[in-house]
């Protein structure tokens, strides 16, 4: 039996509201189980250095933790002086992602800012993140398609995250906290709504793992992401 009682098939309880900041642009926050992440996407005219004079937008991500979002307090990166390196390389998994299913052309040369906060960490602030961020950005689009800064939606396609693993040699989809820290397996799995795969993150924490189980995984993933995205939608359309 798995900690929450749920099946070894099942996500957690997912839950998306707005309404929980006044200004930004696209905005969501949102629960898997007890990680809660508040996701806001803001939009700002002009684009990196890189980009400009180039006539394409650009989409980056800034991810963080409160200090009390975790059973200990953790020090807040600006009293540290520096973004560390678990921040850095989430944010980039969040930025990757959501970039994969936008024509990033049709933005014009603008940005959009998606922060993702975690009010609260139990496994897989990550995933949440994303789905809490997919949706933020949605918002975001809606916004520049009504004020007519740009004529046509840029996201061609929905998409989300979820984790897995492998738990006394079973499966299990999307871990907590007190799975993830034990769990023979640990995958973060990002796939588009048509199933296309835009990303696979996955360590074989206790011992290697075969392809047989790797593709197992890879299906439980699929059926998952199929789940959020059918809530994500459900929010969406309101």
């Amino acid at each position: 039996m798995r900690p929450d009682k749920r099946k070894w098939n099942e996500i957690r309880p997912l839950r998306i509201t707005r309404g929980n900041m006044k200004y930004a642009e696209g905005e969501v926050f949102i629960e898997m189980g007890d990680t809660k992440v508040l996701c806001s996407a803001s939009v700002e005219e002009g684009v990196p250095n890189f980009l400009k004079g180039t006539g394409t937008g650009w989409i980056t991500t800034e991810y963080s933790m409160l200090p009390r979002a975790t059973k200990t307090r953790t020090i807040r990166d600006s009293v540290r002086g520096r973004v560390g390196g678990r921040s850095q390389e989430i944010q980039r998994i969040i930025g990757r992602s959501i970039r994969a299913v936008v024509d990033l052309n049709k933005l014009g040369e603008r940005s959009i800012i998606l922060d993702c906060d975690v009010v609260q960490a139990d496994g897989g602030t990550r995933t949440a993140s994303i789905n809490g961020a997919f949706v933020a950005l949605t918002y975001a689009i809606f916004h520049l398609l009504k004020q007519g800064l740009i004529s046509e939606n840029p996201i061609n396609d929905f998409m989300a995250a979820v984790s897995v693993g492998l738990l006394n040699s079973k499966p299990i989809l999307d871990l907590c906290y007190e799975e993830d820290s034990i769990a023979e397996v640990d995958m973060n799995i990002v796939m588009t709504g048509s199933g296309e795969i835009v990303e696979i993150q996955g360590t074989a924490e206790k011992g290697p793992f075969s392809k047989e189980q790797l593709d197992i995984m890879l299906n439980l993933a699929g059926k998952g992401i199929k789940r959020i995205i059918t809530r994500q939608k459900e929010v969406i359309s309101q």
